[in-house]
C-alpha cells in the first residue's frame, strides 16, 4: 500500500544543510493502523506531509498504492492524492464561511460526480457521524470535538483507501478523545488504513504497529 525507499529531507541553511528526515525506510499494509511518535523536531509532521503528498521535496521512492509518487508530475500527484488520502488535522481546518454539509460536499466537488450523488453521499455521512443535526451550522457554532468529527467526516467522505491524521486529539478533552479514537478503529476495522501522528501513548494503543522517529531517524518501531 504504502512504501518508502531512503526518503530523505533537508531544508538549506548555512554552513550544512538541517535534516529533517534521513534514509527512512518503512512499509505499510493495506489495513493497518501506524502510529508515528518521537519528541518534537524529530520528523513526524514532515514524514506525514510527504505521506499525503503535501511536500514533493524530498529524496528517494515513495510509492502509494503502486504509484511511484517521486516520479508523478505536479497535476498527478494532486490526482492521487485526492483520490487516495484523506487528511486530518489538530486544527480542524474547516472553511468557517461553510456550513457542516457543505463542508463535506467540498472534496466531492473536486470529483467527477454528479450533484444528486454527491447529496445522497452528504446525508449518508451526516447520518453515520450521527451530526444530521448539525448540518445547517456553522464550525463556530460547534464545539472542539464537534469540529473533529466533521473534519474526519470530510476526510473520509469521498472513502480514500488511506487516512492520516496529524494530533487529531490534541486540542480535545480526554472523552472527545476516545470518541474520535474509537471512530478511527471502526474505520480501520471497516479497511481505511490509517496512519496518525500522536504524542498520546493512550492513543497509541489503538494502533498494530508504533513507529519511533528521533532527529529525523527511524530509530525503533514494534507492536
Amino acid at each position: 500500500m504504502i512504501r518508502l525507499v531512503d526518503i530523505e529531507k533537508s531544508i538549506p541553511t548555512k554552513p550544512s544543510p538541517t535534516w529533517l528526515l534521513r534514509r527512512v525506510n518503512l512499509e505499510f499494509e493495506r489495513g493497518e493502523f501506524i502510529t508515528i511518535m518521537g519528541p518534537s523536531g524529530a520528523g513526524k509532521s514532515t514524514l506525514l506531509a510527504i505521506l499525503g503528498v503535501l511536500d514533493a521535496d524530498f529524496k528517494g521512492e515513495y510509492w502509494l498504492a503502486g504509484q511511484a509518487v517521486h516520479a508523478l508530475k505536479p497535476k498527478d500527484r494532486l490526482s492521487l492524492a485526492r483520490a487516495s488520502v484523506g487528511f486530518v488535522f489538530q486544527q480542524y481546518h474547516l472553511l468557517d464561511d461553510l456550513t457542516v454539509a457543505e463542508n463535506l460536499d467540498v472534496p466531492l466537488s473536486y470529483r467527477n460526480i454528479k450533484s444528486a450523488e454527491r447529496a445522497a453521499l452528504v446525508a449518508d455521512t451526516l447520518d453515520k457521524f450521527s451530526i444530521v443535526g448539525k448540518k445547517d451550522l456553522y464550525p463556530r457554532q460547534l464545539s472542539g470535538g464537534q469540529q473533529q468529527l466533521v473534519a474526519v467526516a470530510r476526510a473520509v467522505i469521498a472513502r480514500p483507501p488511506v487516512l492520516l491524521a496529524d494530533e487529531p486529539t490534541g486540542n480535545l478533552h480526554s472523552a472527545q478523545g476516545r470518541e474520535i479514537m474509537e471512530l478511527f478503529k471502526q474505520l480501520n476495522q471497516e479497511g481505511t488504513t490509517i496512519v496518525q501522528v500522536t504524542h498520546s501513548e493512550e492513543n497509541a494503543k489503538y494502533a498494530h504497529r508504533v513507529i519511533q522517529l528521533k532527529d529525523g531517524w527511524v530509530v525503533g518501531q514494534g507492536p
